[in-house]
This record gives C-alpha cells, structure tokens and sequence, in this order.
C-alpha cells in the first residue's frame, strides 16, 4: 500500500509529542489553533497535530515546527473558560510535511501519511525476537519505575503485533517531548524498534542510577529529615555523575585558577586541592578548612606586582611635602630608588627606622610608599609572642589560618608592596615559640625568596617585599636580626624642628581634625613655642600635636557657642587653654659649686641633663648611692671612686682621706629609674671636686664613660644629648674623642655656638670642669 498525500488542519503544540495509537488531550488557546479544530469538525474531523522545536515561539513558522508529525481524529470538544479549548484525539498515523498551505484564519498542511504496514518484509522469526526484546525491556523498565499499572504490563505482554507495541510502548514512556518526537519521526519497522529499544535501556539504567543513589543518601540521613535528604541526595548525584544543573564553588574555583597569575607548581596544587574539596561532603568541618585553604592560595598575589614609580623628582617632592628634616632618612630612600633604576632589579634592602616615640617613623614609611606608587601594609609586632603570628598555624583544626606576614600580601593584592614591620623590638617570645627567630627567614634576602608558611604550605617569594621596620631602641632587638637590616637612626627634633613641623602640619591636621575652619583661630608663632618648651617634653611631636588638639577643641567650644567670631591664641592667653605650664626649661645652675656636676643622658623621650650631687661626711669610707640607679651607674660610680683614690696624690689628697670619710653620691628626680653607661666622667669629676674642694663651672656639661686609669669611652645618642645641653644653655660640653666623627651629621643649629670638647682621658676633663 503506498504512501498518500492529504491536504487538513494542522496545529502546533508546545512542549508534547503525541504516538500513533494513543488518545489523548489537549488545551489549545490560540486563534489559528482553534479555527483549525473549528475546520476538521466541519469536515472528516482529520488534524495533523506537530511540535514546536520553540516552546517560546508565539507563531510558529515552517521551519520552527519539525518534520514529522501526527495524523489524528478529533473525538471530542470542550469549551473552557478564557478562550480555551480542550481536544480529546486519538492517534492513527505518522505524516510527514510536504508543505504548509497558510490561509488567513488557520494553518493547512499537505503532509504525506506513512503506510502503518510493516514494509521491511522481515522474517517472523526475526519479529518475533524484537517483541519478545521489547516485552522484557519494558518488565525490567516496569520494576525499576514502580509506577506502571497492571493493565498497562497485562496489554504489553498479550500484545502480538510489533508495530502496536512499539507504539503503545513509546506512549507508556514517561520521556521528555524530545525524545518522543525520536519515537515519531522512527518510520520504518527497523528504526521504530531501535529507537524504543533504545529509550526503554536508557530510561531504565537512568532509574536503577537514581534509585541507586536515594539508597545510598538513606544509608546516611534520618528519615524525618526530609530537608537534609534533599541536601545529601544532590550532594551525592554530584559525586557520583559530576552533573549538576547550578555552578558549584568547586567550579568558581576552577574559574579563578584560570584567571590565576602563579606558576605551574602553585596553579597544580591549588588544582588537587579543589579536586580533593570535591569529594568531600559539604556539611562536613573538613569541608570549611578546605574552603578556607582554597580562597586563601587564590587570593595571594603569586606573581601579581604593581608598577613602582621611578621619578626621583617626584619621590623627592612627596618626601618634602610629608616631612620637615629627616634628611638622612630623604638621602637614603632616593639612593635606593636610584639604584634600583639602574640595576633594574626588584631585591629590595631591609630598612630599621630607630628612633624616639613621635618622630615620625611610622609616618616616614606611608610616605615613601606614597612616592613610589606602591601597595602599603603595616604589621604591628608589638606584643607579638606566638611564632605562628608570623609563619602560620599548621591546617589541622578549623581555626588555622596563615601568618601576619602572608595576611600582609593578601590584603596588598600584590607581591611588591612596602610592608612596615612596626614596633619591630616590642616583639617577646614564650613556650609557644621564638617570634624573633621566626623573623629571620622574612628578613634575610637569602632566604625570603622561598619563605615558608605553615598554613600555606607552599614557597612564597618575598625578595620583592620592600620592607621598613621601626623600632625605638637598637638594643632591643634580637643581635642576628639587627644584622639583617640597614639601620637609620630618627633622632629627637630640636625645638626648631618641632616649630616648623607644628606650623608646616600638626596644626592644619588638628583644625580639620577638630573643625576649625580656615580664619577662626589663629595661634602665634610666639604661642606655639612656649607650647613646645613648658608643655611638651619628647623627643617626637606627638605631646605637641596632643596639646595643639586641645586649644583646638577649647577653641572650637567657644566658636560653637558663639562668643567669639574669630580667636587669638598668644604667649599671654596660653593658659587660658592649656592651663599652668607643666615643664620648666632645664637651666644651668646660676653660680659655680663644690660636687655638682651636671651630665648629660639619653631617654626613650630624648636627651635630658642629669644633675650629680657628692657630698662628704666623716665617717668610715661607706659608699651611698640615691636616686634609683641602676647597676650600671652604680659601677660607673665605684669606678669613679677608685681612680680618684689611685690619682689622690697629684691632687694632694690625705691618703687616710678616704677611710675617714663616707661619699653620698646622689642625683635628683628620685622616683625616676636611671640607668646607662655614659655617666662615668661626669661622676669622677664630682667626686673629686667634693674631696678637693675645687668649684666646678656650672657652664660645662660632659657625657662619657670612664675606665680605672681614666680613659674615656664612647657613649651613643650624641645629638639628643647635645641638644639638652643647648636647651639648658650650657656653653661647653664635654663628649669622648671617639664621638668626635659624630658632629659631622649635628647640625650647626644644635651645636650653635657652644664650644665642644673631645677628650681621651680624664685629665682633659678636669681641666676643663674646675674653675
């Protein structure tokens, strides 16, 4: 029987395949769709019923509907509300278009209707084979779905004819409209029976997969909980098909690997160990220390570095506009940049900035970041007593995570930015490790290349780490660490510094700080230094800044509350704000005396004069020393005593002199504690001037150490020294020959015209003391 061309009503469904065989129904609601119902009832109630390949598509076209569709016969009409129809058809005949014969009101199809017999002539044994194939796929499809009713298993089983049952077979799938469409577009015997054959395998590996897996996640959950089922059962498809409908992390992951700039060894790591995260079930801690890891290896600048700034003009003008003096420091930072300019390599040297509070170290550190353009990170390691601050936690509990050093690159997003290692000698150690020790493999430019954190697990090179550490006092820190950096000492500012630093800075910052606008308050210039002299006494600007923020404040009350328009701050109305001043100026005393020597000290706050007192008394050679002294200024004393004992003769001095007479040796300011070896002169000169009676001039002050034959040692913090002896108007200071080469780097407004005197011995001083 050969194939015929029919000419009927066609309508197209979105998302459903119908089979020859099966009736069915249907809701339809567009125009053209009704009228071509309306038009098969008014004739042999014949419809060519195809699929859209769009489900979207409003009005489908020709070639948005496929090739192969049903021939059907309408059996019912129903009427809904809202303009729907349902239709109740039943399938007998697959067609094929021949072409689409559009009219205004509904579409027309030719289509070519296939013959249902079986054309193929094959052997009935061999059509016997594929129905008994078929019968005992759909059994086993059957009992895996666990929803085919009887009847529909009773009809497949007593069905004898080949072509019915592939169709009847291919309608009791429950498969999507696509591969139903497979189904009907099958029309020969051959096809037909390959393409059912095929589903039915399919679907059924497909359900005994998915049962499968529902018996694992039962092995694992509790049956009430049906929101941690659906968590596991899609936790374990994952694992199992490696399919999932949603972007997993796992896959974020593997997109920021990709976008990743590290090498090979890091971007294979990072690679397992998201591998390695896969595996593991997300409710799991091992999970959250896994995730954490990951994100932290993506988020480290391995080779990502940021174009420094190699202008030294700029670099120069940026260091100006931040910072009055600390010109060594200026010097030093543009030497570095220059040579890197013409070495182009990136090794950066370890720079210590030593210094007073307040002197701007930190600061210093901000700036050069600034003027080179780089990423700035300060550490703080004041305090500072677990070595995995520094080199990490090891990743075995959940609280791991990697050291202040690492952290530091993390937050820069590079791998050359300028790190400040601040308060580099508050750092201690205890039984959990040595913190100082730890640095060594940061600081040393042998080493830091491939330093190793103990979270990270992985080289992380920090040759390209401009580091700056600062710290108040070299002796402090740790010897072997203090020989891994270039020191630069910050020494205190003179009184001069600090006038130009608080007009040029400090006081634009507070008046914006505190509100002041431009014209309220004015301070002068006469002002501000009787707050640097008789309310501050530091060797930085950070007292001064303080008390510049609180005439500020007292200022910004008055302006508020609308008494004053415009306020002057004068030597006369200081108090006003400030109150009674706190320090008076250390003066040299007004005449010249027996025992009182005036000696010179270095402090955390600068440099400051230390008056030594001796007094004799009878009695029976007992030496007493007051004024909380530490050990060295005692021994200093001792050493004082027994060489004026070993030069008494020369000075004619009673040799039973010393075994009748008790020595007080005293200095003022008892509560403060004082130590340091640098007061050995000043101590002999005031023992001998007691025990011979000769004045000392009050104008002389003196700083060194003294030896047992009187030689004098080198003492360190010349200028704050210096600087205290001016303050105190001394006119001539004693300093040992060896610091000689220090004056070079004082500036001629420290010494100004005071007269210096180096000396080698004792006799020098002496000499220059006594009146």
């Amino acid at each position: 029987m050969e194939d015929k061309i029919l000419t009927i009503p066609a309508v197209a469904l979105r998302g459903m395949t119908i089979l020859p065989g099966m009736v069915a129904h249907f809701d339809i609601s567009r125009d053209k769709s009704l009228r071509a119902v309306e038009e098969a009832m008014k004739g042999d109630q014949k419809l060519f019923i195809v699929t859209q390949k769009d489900t979207e598509k409003e009005d489908p076209q020709g070639e948005d509907l496929y090739e192969v569709g049903l021939l059907a016969v309408v059996r019912q009409v129903v009427k809904l509300q809202k303009n729907i129809m349902r239709v109740l058809i039943e399938g007998i005949g697959r067609a094929e278009i021949y072409e689409y014969t559009q009219t205004a009101d509904y579409m027309q199809a030719r289509v070519i209707v296939y013959d249902q017999e079986d054309d193929e002539q094959l052997p009935e044994q061999a059509k016997s084979a594929m129905l008994l194939s078929v019968q005992e796929t759909f059994a086993k499809y059957a009992r895996v779905h666990g929803k085919i009713g009887q009847d529909v298993m009773r009809q497949v089983q007593e069905e004898t004819d080949l072509l019915k049952l592939l169709d009847y077979v291919g309608n009791s799938l429950v498969i999507s409209y696509k591969k139903k469409q497979k189904l009907l577009e099958a029309v020969t015997l051959t096809a037909r029976y390959e393409a059912v054959l095929s589903s039915l395998l399919q679907e059924t590996e497909i359900l005994a997969l998915k049962r499968d897996f529902q018996k694992k996640v039962q092995e694992h959950v509790d049956k009430n909980q049906k929101d941690y089922l659906l968590r596991e059962q899609m936790q374990v498809i994952r694992e199992e098909l490696g399919e999932s409908n949603t972007e997993t992390d796992a896959q974020e992951y593997e997109k920021k690997l990709q976008e990743l700039q590290a090498s090979g060894e890091v971007k294979a790591r990072i690679h397992k160990e998201i591998e390695r995260f896969q595996g593991i079930s997300g409710n799991s801690s091992e999970s959250t220390v896994s995730r954490g890891y990951i994100e932290t290896l993506l988020e480290l600048p391995w080779d990502a570095v940021s174009e420094d700034n190699k202008d030294l003009k700029h670099a120069q003008k940026i260091l100006d506009e931040d910072h009055y003096g600390l010109e060594k420091v200026k010097e030093r930072i543009l030497e570095f940049l220059a040579v890197r300019n013409l070495t182009g390599k990136g090794e950066s040297p370890i720079i210590c900035l030593v210094g007073p509070p307040g002197t701007g170290k930190t600061s210093i550190a901000r700036s050069i970041a600034r003027a080179l353009d780089k990423k700035y990170v300060r550490i703080s390691l004041g305090g500072v007593r677990d070595e995995a601050e520094i080199r990490g936690h090891r990743r075995t509990y959940v609280g791991a995570m990697p050291g202040r050093i690492v952290n530091g690159l993390r937050m820069a997003g590079v791998k050359n930015p300028l790190m400040l290692l601040d308060e580099i000698d508050k750092m201690s150690s205890d039984y959990k490790g040595d913190t100082a020790s730890a640095m060594l493999e940061v600081l040393d430019s042998e080493q830091n290349h491939k330093f190793r954190d103990h979270y990270v697990e992985l080289p992380v090179d920090l040759s390209e780490v401009l580091f700056i550490a600062s710290a108040n006092s070299m002796q402090d820190i740790p010897g072997p660490l203090l020989d891994r950096m270039e020191i630069i000492e910050v020494s205190s500012y003179t009184e001069n510094e600090k006038f130009h630093i608080a007009k040029d800075h400090l006081l634009a910052k507070q008046f914006e700080k505190n509100g002041v606008a431009d014209g309220k308050l004015k301070i002068t210039d006469k002002a501000l230094r009787m707050v640097i002299s008789s309310y501050t006494r530091e060797a930085g600007v950070r007292s001064l800044e303080r008390q510049i923020g609180e005439i500020c404040r007292k200022a910004a009350r008055r302006i508020y509350e609308g008494d004053e328009k415009m306020i002057r701050v004068t030597g006369t109305n200081l108090e006003d704000f400030l109150g009674k001043p706190k320090y008076r100026p250390e003066k040299k005393n007004k005449k010249n005396e027996v025992g009182i020597v005036r000696g010179l000290a270095w402090t955390s706050v600068g440099g400051v004069t230390l008056e030594i007192e001796v007094n004799l008394m009878p009695g029976k050679g007992s030496v007493v020393l007051t004024g909380k002294l530490g050990d060295v200024m005692k021994e200093s004393a001792q050493t004082g005593i027994s060489y004026i004992r070993s030069i008494s003769e020369d000075y004619h001095i009673d040799p039973e002199f010393f075994q009748k007479h008790d020595i007080h040796i005293h200095v003022p300011e008892g509560a403060v504690p004082k130590d340091g070896p640098s007061a050995g002169i000043t101590m002999a000169t005031a023992i001998l001037s007691a025990v011979t009676g000769k004045p000392v001039r009050a104008d002389v002050a003196m700083t060194g150490e003294i030896t047992l034959r009187g030689r004098v040692l080198p003492i360190g913090g010349l200028k704050e020294k210096l600087l205290a002896a001016k303050n105190a108007g001394m006119k001539t200071v004693c300093i040992p020959k060896e610091n000689e080469q220090d004056l070079a780097e004082i500036s001629e407004e420290i010494v100004g015209d005071m007269e210096i005197i180096p000396v080698e011995h004792m006799d020098q001083v002496i000499k220059a003391a006594f009146v």
